[in-house]
């Protein structure tokens, strides 16, 4: 079995005196590509949050690499291999788009590399290529995602967490962003996919998880969720 290179345990998350996360447990093994679904207000932001060290925990640990990363800060961790698309993308509005690939390179120093690495970016995200000198903040929603996935790609991630990355978008935009994490996901990266369109989200992965309330009441392969009647009751409107 492939190794296990994010572990959540017993996490907890508590915002003022409401617990948003209440407990969960769930991995994510090298080379695979993990779904957490769940309606608006489940806790799957707060719970990327946590993982990435932009808010505290209240319980329970989080290990990236058999070592606990509880109390790290997200600069440490993408120096790690663990680098975040934030919901909402949050793209340097006044850099360029090179500009803001750049900053995604800020922790490495191998300029002939990080060179190859903004050309393989501009390859998946040709539209990116074409504006290459335009201000991020000019930028469509649907091409802001694209940037803020390319920024985050040139930190040449171990795992890839990616929040939301389908909000908002128009129906040929979400189309392209899918298509994007399915071939990321096939150049080895390993992924975690926090997603509200349920159905897209469990067609990609490997394995899915379902977060109702602050907890995990649902766990399996992605394609036994895809089918199970209680998901897409619940999740895919039938």
């Amino acid at each position: 079995m492939a190794q296990t290179l994010l572990k959540v345990t017993g996490l907890k998350v508590a915002y003022g005196g409401i617990q948003a996360v209440k407990g969960v447990d769930f991995e994510v093994r090298e080379g695979e590509l993990v779904s957490l679904i769940g309606s608006n207000g489940a806790g799957k932001t707060t719970t990327m949050k946590a993982i990435t060290g932009t808010l505290p925990l209240a319980g329970g640990d989080i290990e990236y690499l058999g070592k606990s990363i509880r109390g790290k800060g997200a600069w440490d961790l993408v120096k790690q291999g663990l680098a975040m698309v934030p919901e909402g993308r949050g793209v340097f509005t006044r850099m360029t788009i090179t500009e803001n690939l750049q900053m995604g390179a800020h922790i490495r120093n191998d300029k002939p590399e990080i060179a190859a690495d903004m050309d393989k970016v501009f390859g998946i995200f040709p539209r990116l290529k074409e504006r290459a000198g335009q201000l991020a903040g000019t930028l469509s929603g649907g091409e802001q995602q694209m940037l803020a996935m390319g920024r985050a790609l040139m930190s040449r991630p171990k795992v890839l967490l990616l929040d939301e990355p389908s909000m908002g978008l128009s129906p040929i935009m979400v189309d392209k962003i899918f298509e994007v994490v399915r071939e990321v996901y096939a150049q080895g990266v390993t992924v975690l996919l926090v997603e509200q369109n349920a159905s897209r989200a469990l067609d990609i992965a490997d394995r899915g998880y379902v977060m109702e309330s602050g907890l995990i009441t649902m766990s399996g392969p992605a394609k036994e969720m895809l089918s199970d009647p209680k998901v897409r009751a619940a999740y895919l409107g039938e």
